[in-house]
Protein backbone atom coordinates (compact mmCIF):
# COMPACT_ATOMS: atom_id res chain seq x y z
CA UNK A 1 0.00 0.00 0.00
CA UNK A 2 1.15 3.53 -0.74
CA UNK A 3 -0.05 6.00 1.85
CA UNK A 4 1.17 9.23 3.30
CA UNK A 5 2.65 9.01 6.78
CA UNK A 6 2.36 11.91 9.22
CA UNK A 7 4.50 12.37 12.30
CA UNK A 8 5.71 14.97 14.75
CA UNK A 9 2.57 15.66 16.72
CA UNK A 10 2.24 15.56 20.47
CA UNK A 11 1.33 17.55 23.53
CA UNK A 12 2.57 21.12 23.60
CA UNK A 13 1.81 24.12 25.78
CA UNK A 14 0.23 27.26 24.34
CA UNK A 15 2.88 29.41 22.69
CA UNK A 16 5.10 26.45 21.92
CA UNK A 17 6.21 25.02 18.61
CA UNK A 18 5.95 21.76 16.70
CA UNK A 19 7.19 20.53 13.36
CA UNK A 20 5.01 18.04 11.54
CA UNK A 21 6.43 15.84 8.81
CA UNK A 22 4.72 14.07 5.93
CA UNK A 23 6.38 11.34 3.93
CA UNK A 24 5.52 8.57 1.47
CA UNK A 25 7.29 5.74 -0.32
CA UNK A 26 8.08 6.37 -3.94
CA UNK A 27 8.40 9.58 -5.89
CA UNK A 28 4.82 10.78 -5.83
CA UNK A 29 4.92 14.16 -4.08
CA UNK A 30 6.25 15.96 -7.11
CA UNK A 31 3.14 15.05 -9.09
CA UNK A 32 0.70 16.78 -6.75
CA UNK A 33 -0.23 20.06 -5.22
CA UNK A 34 0.14 19.04 -1.57
CA UNK A 35 -1.66 20.22 1.52
CA UNK A 36 -1.88 19.83 5.24
CA UNK A 37 -5.36 19.10 6.53
CA UNK A 38 -6.70 19.17 10.06
CA UNK A 39 -9.70 17.64 11.71
CA UNK A 40 -10.85 18.96 15.06
CA UNK A 41 -12.91 16.73 17.34
CA UNK A 42 -16.43 16.39 16.00
CA UNK A 43 -15.67 18.42 12.87
CA UNK A 44 -14.95 17.64 9.25
CA UNK A 45 -11.49 17.52 7.75
CA UNK A 46 -10.32 20.61 5.88
CA UNK A 47 -7.08 21.96 4.47
CA UNK A 48 -5.08 24.60 6.30
CA UNK A 49 -2.09 25.15 3.99
CA UNK A 50 -0.97 24.03 0.56
CA UNK A 51 2.20 24.08 -1.48
CA UNK A 52 2.62 23.52 -5.20
CA UNK A 53 5.38 21.53 -6.84
CA UNK A 54 7.15 24.85 -7.42
CA UNK A 55 6.88 25.79 -3.72
CA UNK A 56 4.12 28.34 -4.11
CA UNK A 57 2.30 28.41 -0.77
CA UNK A 58 -1.23 29.33 0.21
CA UNK A 59 -2.72 29.47 3.69
CA UNK A 60 -6.37 29.00 4.48
CA UNK A 61 -6.86 31.94 6.82
CA UNK A 62 -5.18 34.38 9.16
CA UNK A 63 -4.75 31.77 11.88
CA UNK A 64 -2.53 29.66 9.65
CA UNK A 65 -0.13 32.59 9.21
CA UNK A 66 1.54 31.17 12.31
CA UNK A 67 2.47 28.11 10.24
CA UNK A 68 4.99 27.54 7.48
CA UNK A 69 4.45 24.81 4.91
CA UNK A 70 7.33 23.51 2.83
CA UNK A 71 8.21 20.53 0.66
CA UNK A 72 11.23 18.67 -0.64
CA UNK A 73 10.31 16.90 -3.86
CA UNK A 74 13.60 15.02 -4.01
CA UNK A 75 12.94 13.47 -0.60
CA UNK A 76 9.16 13.08 -0.97
CA UNK A 77 8.64 14.97 2.26
CA UNK A 78 6.59 17.91 3.43
CA UNK A 79 6.61 19.79 6.71
CA UNK A 80 4.40 22.10 8.69
CA UNK A 81 6.27 24.31 11.12
CA UNK A 82 3.81 25.37 13.79
CA UNK A 83 4.74 28.26 16.05
CA UNK A 84 2.92 30.12 18.80
CA UNK A 85 0.39 27.32 18.96
CA UNK A 86 -3.01 27.88 20.50
CA UNK A 87 -5.59 25.54 22.04
CA UNK A 88 -7.70 25.84 18.89
CA UNK A 89 -4.86 24.20 16.95
CA UNK A 90 -5.71 20.94 18.71
CA UNK A 91 -6.61 18.48 15.97
CA UNK A 92 -5.44 15.51 13.99
CA UNK A 93 -3.26 16.70 11.12
CA UNK A 94 -3.08 14.88 7.80
CA UNK A 95 -1.29 15.40 4.51
CA UNK A 96 -2.59 14.69 1.04
CA UNK A 97 -2.92 16.20 -2.39
CA UNK A 98 -5.54 18.76 -3.38
CA UNK A 99 -7.93 17.38 -4.38
CA UNK A 100 -7.18 14.53 -1.98
CA UNK A 101 -6.58 11.01 -3.20
CA UNK A 102 -8.78 8.89 -0.98
CA UNK A 103 -6.58 5.82 -0.98
CA UNK A 104 -3.54 7.83 0.14
CA UNK A 105 -4.92 9.12 3.46
CA UNK A 106 -2.62 8.22 6.31
CA UNK A 107 -3.29 7.84 10.01
CA UNK A 108 -2.68 11.49 10.81
CA UNK A 109 -0.75 12.88 13.75
CA UNK A 110 -2.40 14.25 16.87
CA UNK A 111 -1.55 17.76 18.02
CA UNK A 112 -2.80 18.71 21.46
CA UNK A 113 -2.25 22.22 22.78
CA UNK A 114 -2.90 22.38 26.49
CA UNK A 115 -1.36 23.46 29.75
Amino acid sequence: QVRFVESGGGLVQPGGSLRLTCSAPGNIFSQFVMAWYRQRPGESRDWVALVTSRNKTTYKDAETSRFIISRDNAENTMTLQMTNVKPEDTAVYYCNAIPPRDRYWGQGTQVTVSS
